[in-house]
């Protein structure tokens, strides 16, 4: 019996595939750049950070956070990964441009080459089949639509057809498309919800041909036991261990955690495996860093970066040149991935050429932040904790400037830690003074304002006048 394998880490959407001895994992990316992040592991159990597909999507206002704009929870959204006949393809849809983008290259370390496709195409899947391609997207109603041998637009006159409807779910009708054609025959599988709650259900269907009736229902509606939010959404791969499943759950404040479920294949239906339940090491997506003349792939900037108001010179030098509400409009802020159920980072902050009104912080980044950092006020240094608690719906960013829920005098430079609990979806702020003095607690949640998981992340933010600098140094995990 194959073991069950939990990643305990936000991968929301995951595709994989095997090629060459590895498998390939792509992850939405959504307001992070850059963008597009493909991982690789050998057997599944130990991953890597390999490649990102994009320094950046269309450089719009709104990705670049000028003035109040932003793409939070927005950008990249369900990306798939395929090889065909030498190449890796790369799709996606883009929630703030209403666009469908293409990428492909001959290695997955890039370069990328990229097109759009005319139209969009919501959770798409790519399928090529007898020399042609085609997508399958849709929310409730799902479509297969055939592209032009340029895969830059629907083929004219090409198969074009609604191929599965879920009618009447009023938490959430079929999305999160993954095609295949195995043994001859086409599986579409995709997510939905229980419709008397919100729970997650993978379902499949199954065709004889493109334009045939494909038939199914639901095949995984199982918790495996972590918590009662199912598991479904994402793609199946054949490596040398046999068949898996990769969908993610719901998991609150760290995300979307993603589940490798083993199955065989039985009466052309997968018969899922119940083996242990094996964490996953993902130990290479997270680190320390001294910036001493860069920063390191496990780090993704909050919308496009602005390159002219950083550098790394034995630190990370963030410079400021707008005034911002909160830590959400600042620029430059950078992320990398927490990890469950229990993590921290501590980073020194050097704050002598602040401003009157600029904080310069570690947070647990989501919509409902808790942060520790360094503030001027009055012309005088603060070692501050920031929380905020989003009032507005789910979908809502927050505009609250945040609340103080600590001051007191400090030097121009000081050392934070942040504790996160995702037992208790908890963010727990430190200040060092000779041993670390704990500041308070708050809670994280995830919502859809953000829709990611908490992740650690740098900020300069300025709330009165631009210009001022912060330096990072000595971050540890």
């Amino acid at each position: 019996m194959r073991d069950i394998l939990y990643f305990n880490m936000d991968i929301p959407d995951p595709d994989v595939i095997f090629h060459d001895g590895y498998y390939y994992l792509i992850t939405t990316t959504m307001h992070f750049f850059p963008g597009g992040e493909i991982l690789r592991s050998e057997d599944l159990k130990k991953w890597e950070h390999w490649s990102y597909v994009f320094e950046k999507i269309e450089g719009t206002p709104a990705q670049r956070l000028e003035g109040d704009l932003h793409i939070y929870g927005k950008g990249m959204w369900a990306p798939v990964l395929k090889f065909h006949e030498g190449t890796f393809y790369v799709a996606f849809s883009c929630n703030d441009t209403k666009k469908t983008y293409l990428y492909r290259a001959t290695d997955l370390k890039g370069p990328w080459k990229r097109n759009e496709i005319e139209g969009f195409y919501h959770d798409l899947s790519l399928l090529f089949d007898d020399g042609r391609a085609y997508v399958v997207y849709g929310n409730t109603t799902i479509h297969l639509t055939e592209l032009n041998d340029e895969l830059t637009a629907p083929r004219k006159g090409g198969l074009d057809r609604v191929i599965v409807v879920d009618e009447g779910n009023k938490m959430l009708g079929y999305e999160g498309s993954h095609i295949y054609k195995i043994d001859g025959r086409y599986y579409l599988f995709m997510i939905h919800s229980l419709k008397d709650r919100w729970r997650r259900v993978e379902a499949m269907f199954v065709s004889d041909s493109l334009d045939g009736e494909f038939i199914g229902g639901d095949i995984f509606d199982n918790d495996l036991g972590i918590r009662d939010s199912g598991i479904a959404q994402g793609g199946v791969v054949e490596g040398p261990d046999g068949w898996y499943m990769i969908m993610f759950q719901d998991s609150d404040a760290i995300g979307r955690v993603p589940v490798a479920v083993p199955f065989l294949w039985e009466d052309g239906r997968p018969k899922f495996e119940s083996g242990a339940i094996r964490e996953c090491d993902m130990t290479a997506l997270y680190g320390s860093d001294d910036f001493e003349c860069g920063m390191k792939d496990i780090w993704q900037f909050v919308h496009e970066p602005d390159m002219k108001l950083i550098r790394f010179d034995k630190g990370y030098h963030i410079t400021t040149d707008k005034v911002a509400r909160n830590i959400f409009h600042a620029r430059n802020t950078i992320t990398q991935k927490t990890f469950g159920p229990m993590c921290s980072a501590t980073v020194t902050i050097d704050g002598k050429d602040l401003n009157d009104g600029d904080i310069a912080c570690l947070s647990a980044f989501q919509g409902d932040y808790a942060l520790a950092g360094i503030m001027k006020k009055d012309g005088k240094f603060k070692a501050v904790m920031l929380t905020n608690t989003s009032k507005g719906g789910i979908w809502d960013l927050s505009e609250d400037e945040g609340e103080v829920t600590f001051e007191c005098d400090c030097e121009s430079k000081i050392t934070v830690r942040i504790e996160c609990d995702f037992k208790t979806d908890t963010a727990t702020c430190y200040l060092k003074d000779g041993e670390f003095k704990k500041l308070g607690s708050h809670k994280l949640r995830f919502r859809l304002d953000h829709f990611t998981g908490a992740r650690f992340a740098l900020t300069m933010l300025s709330t009165t006048k631009a210009g001022g600098t912060a330096v990072f140094t000595d971050f540890i995990r």
